[in-house]
């Protein structure tokens, strides 16, 4: 076996031959190299993801739409947020066409540049002051480029982790890139709590709130490197090709196998529904009805993405020994039992916030650790690559894109009941999506042994 877990004959070698009677390289790949590449890439994602959803809270409904009550300028805001989640689908299209024609370290090359640019822009934007309606455009557009960039990103890491797993391990693995998300968040909103105490409030609203848009850059360019590192690398591409993890077009992938994107995508739902209604939006319903100091609540938040980190670890260890789809479909259940309880917490004060916060991300450690490919095995090996992205991309569309814009709105119109009803549907569709899944597995099975 070779280091990635595989038997595999050097380039230019005899087939069989023992792939550890080679030389050893520095373009050798171990899988603690590629967990780390893992980690550093979503990492950085998640931290320039969360920069952006802190500051539409924060600091957007101000510096970009001053005219508006703070209730609609959050929403406005959200809606910019939301941008991004509509682009991602056409970023991975893009970027899929890239690879195919000038390789894998071209279009991270693009796709991590473009994120850097848009953002690195939003960090400079001049407020409505200056600019008037121009600049909430620009925003606007900055944001679109982040979607772009972002599904330009996908690098295949975590399919060939979890393709190179053993059998009983590969939970473990899968749980591995999931890290990145509260490792991102503790970043962003340490970041964005130390501004917030440390200046004044018109001194944050004016340059201070630009910090950690420059911070995302330099972290951009950083996970750049290092990933590219990996890509480049002769073992990486050996891997990948062996296990055909490569580019197909996304038109060619939903004409073959687009019932799998909408299986994929919808067994997710809980989780991703769950993932922004515990990061972005408590921190606009607390701001906007509460009067809990913004430190505080961040600081809640980022004790929750500690516990989230470890119920990730955890939900690696549940899905070995229990099964990824069965810990995904019982976390739904719980999900939806959660979904019950929100309305009297988020309306009980400080400490049924605290509560809504803490249970909440812990609940999303457990669920968003197995959310990733947990359906992509339908996928035949030719389509993968491309559907496990594109499978993502339309997770985060339809469970996550606008769930703090709807969240908030129909919240501040009927009340928190709609949260509760939101998470509900959520959970309602995984467990639908699961049962679909199982029932087509099973008669594919019954077919193939007739």
């Amino acid at each position: 076996m070779s280091s990635l877990g595989y038997t595999a004959s050097p380039v230019g070698g005899t087939p069989g031959a023992d792939p550890h009677s080679r030389a050893h390289s520095d373009e050798d790949v171990t899988p603690g190299e590629i967990a780390v590449g893992v980690i550093i890439g979503r990492s950085s994602e998640y931290f320039d993801f969360f920069v952006f959803g802190i500051a539409a809270v924060l600091v957007f409904p101000s510096v970009f739409f001053p005219n508006f009550s703070q209730l609609n300028g959050t929403l406005l805001s959200f809606a910019v947020f939301a941008i991004a989640f509509i682009a991602r689908p056409v970023g991975t299209a893009i970027s899929m066409a890239i690879q195919r024609r000038w390789g894998r370290a071209a279009k991270m090359t693009v796709a991590l540049f473009l994120l850097g640019v848009s953002t690195v822009g939003i960090a400079f934007l001049p407020g409505y002051d200056v600019l008037g309606r121009t600049a909430i455009w620009l925003l606007a557009l900055f944001r679109f480029a982040q979607g772009l960039a972002l599904g330009g990103s996908w690098d295949g890491l975590p399919s060939l982790l979890a393709m190179n797993a053993p059998s009983n391990r590969r939970g473990w693995y899968a749980m591995i890139g999931q890290l990145g998300a509260p490792l991102g968040f503790v970043l962003a909103a340490g970041l964005f709590a130390y501004l917030y105490s440390a200046l004044s409030k018109a001194e944050f609203l004016s340059f201070g709130w630009r910090y950690p848009f420059y911070v995302a850059f330099a972290v951009n360019v950083v996970a750049l490197f290092a990933r590219l590192q990996l890509v480049l690398g002769q073992t990486y591409t050996q891997a990948m090709q062996e296990r055909e993890l490569e580019p197909v077009s996304v038109t060619r992938l939903i004409d073959e196998e687009g019932s799998h994107v909408a299986i994929g995508a919808f067994a997710a739902l809980a989780s991703f529904a769950l993932f922004h209604l515990v990061t972005v939006f408590p921190l606009s319903w607390i701001s906007l009805y509460s009067q809990q100091p913004i430190t505080h609540v961040l600081g809640v938040q980022i004790l929750g993405a500690f516990c989230a980190a470890l119920a990730i670890v955890a939900s690696g260890t549940l899905a070995d020994r229990f099964g990824r789809r069965n810990t995904l479909g019982a976390m739904a259940v719980l999900i939806a039992l959660f979904s019950l309880a929100t309305p009297k917490l988020l309306s009980s004060g400080v400490t049924g916030n605290n509560i809504f916060i803490i249970v909440g991300f812990v609940l999303l450690g457990l669920s968003y650790g197995q959310s990733s490919g947990t359906v992509t095995a339908n996928f035949s090996a030719r389509y993968r690559y491309t559907g496990a992205a594109l499978s993502t991309d339309m997770a985060w569309l339809v469970g996550a894109a606008f769930a703090p814009l709807v969240a908030l709105g129909l919240s501040a119109k009927f009340g928190l009941i709609a949260v509760c009803l939101y998470l509900l549907s959520g959970a309602i569709c995984t467990l639908a999506a699961l049962g679909i899944n199982r029932a087509l597995e099973s008669r594919e099975s019954a077919e193939s042994g007739a």
